[in-house]
């Protein structure tokens, strides 16, 4: 079986295509702990420079600004209130696109700064003109370096962490690969740092509860993210169909060695059964803003036959939401089956749940839709 893995794997890496690099604050601190180690960086962009030289189209998600905005202000790098932590980032950003510039000079390849929130990501129009523009990026040579756009970014609006950053870039510019360069060569057993007995995963086929109980809530030292982090974006990249790595960051040991076959990191298998770019924007993108309780019927005919929802399978509408919103969608018991984007305003659907078709326009004076939700912008949840 492992022999079986090992060759999957290797077919995987060689095939990939579209990349993205994570690099994370404690990956690009190095030794150092709280300044970027420029000996890192130097050593992260010759390895993307070699498999952009390859063929292969690779887009970096760099942390990093808070770090080198707090110390360019003598101010420390943990502790700091949110409005100084957007202050470090404004000053820091571009310090650190600065860099990888430099970094990337001597390759002969020009980089791009992008800056995302999750407003951009939320938004359909904004999601697909980031996609054209990094694809613009690509076409000119360019290596995107993407960062969340920390100065404006407020807490309900964060990604939390650029691991989930880079798992949303992964169906952004639809990627085959996520590499993640963590400051531990991968997903053990335990936290090596805490526990000598520790072992390493290989590989992972499923990213289930096990996995995520292995992970832990460690966290690097220096960022937002621990190990879970990047394994629930491992799981959403797999979604998409993407493969994930996760693999020491500053080591000699470089992402062209692990392409070229060299058995380094921890490995995800991507999903046997990879769903949209679209449907996978709805289910790990976008937030909810209330639910709609279906009646046993409609809710076998969303599961069994893959139906879009009719309002008169409705027959309770809870939070307020705009048509174009996402929702729950739940059954009868309560629970939470499904997640899509709704055709009308919640004040509409209090007015037509449980209506047939044929009686939207006499009930509301209008019609839009016949489906209050169309099975193309729905997600079952698994």
């Amino acid at each position: 079986m492992t022999n079986e893995k090992t060759e999957r794997r290797r077919v995987l890496l060689a095939e990939a295509r579209r990349i993205v690099v994570k690099v994370g604050s404690g990956v690009l601190t190095g030794e150092k702990y709280e300044d970027l180690d420029e000996n890192v960086v130097s050593r992260i962009a010759d390895h993307v420079a070699r498999l952009t030289n390859s063929g292969r189209k690779v887009a970096v998600v760099s942390s990093g600004s808070v770090s080198l905005g707090a110390k360019a202000l003598g101010l420390p790098r943990r502790g700091l209130p949110i409005p100084v932590q957007q202050a470090a980032a404004a000053v820091g950003q571009g310090r650190l696109i600065s860099l990888w510039a430099k970094c990337f000079g001597p390759h002969g390849l020009k980089v791009g700064q992008v800056l995302l929130t999750h407003d951009d990501m939320a938004n359909r129009r904004r999601f697909l003109n980031s996609r054209n523009t990094i694809n613009s990026l690509f076409d000119f040579d360019v290596i995107p370096i993407i960062n969340e756009n920390d100065t404006v970014a407020v807490h309900e609006i964060k990604f939390g962490d650029n691991d989930t950053l880079s798992a949303r870039v992964t169906n952004l510019m639809e990627a085959d690969l996520l590499a993640i360069l963590s400051d531990v060569d991968g997903l053990y057993s335990a936290d090596p740092r805490l526990d000598k007995s520790a072992k390493k995963i290989e590989y992972v086929e499923e990213v289930d509860e096990g996995i995520f109980a292995v992970a832990g809530d460690s966290s690097s030292r220096t960022g937002l993210g621990g190990m879970a982090s990047k394994v629930r974006a491992a799981k959403e990249a797999s979604r998409f169909g993407a493969s994930t790595i996760i693999l020491p960051g500053a080591s000699e040991e470089g992402l062209k060695d692990v392409i070229e076959g060299r058995d380094i990191g921890t490995f995800f298998f991507p999903h046997d059964d990879p769903m949209s770019s679209k449907k996978h924007w709805i289910e790990f993108t976008l937030k909810t803003y209330g639910a709609i309780v279906v009646d046993d019927g409609a809710k076998k005919a969303l599961l069994e036959k893959g139906k879009s929802l009719l309002a008169s399978g409705v027959v309770a509408v809870e939070g307020d939401f705009e048509s174009g919103e996402a929702v729950e969608v739940k059954g009868p018991d309560g629970a939470v089956f499904g997640k899509g984007l709704m055709n009308y305003h919640s004040h509409e659907m209090e007015k037509i749940k449980g209506c047939r078709s044929s009686e939207i326009e006499n009930v509301l004076g209008y019609k839009f839709y016949d489906e209050v939700m169309h099975r193309d912008d729905m997600v079952l949840l698994k």
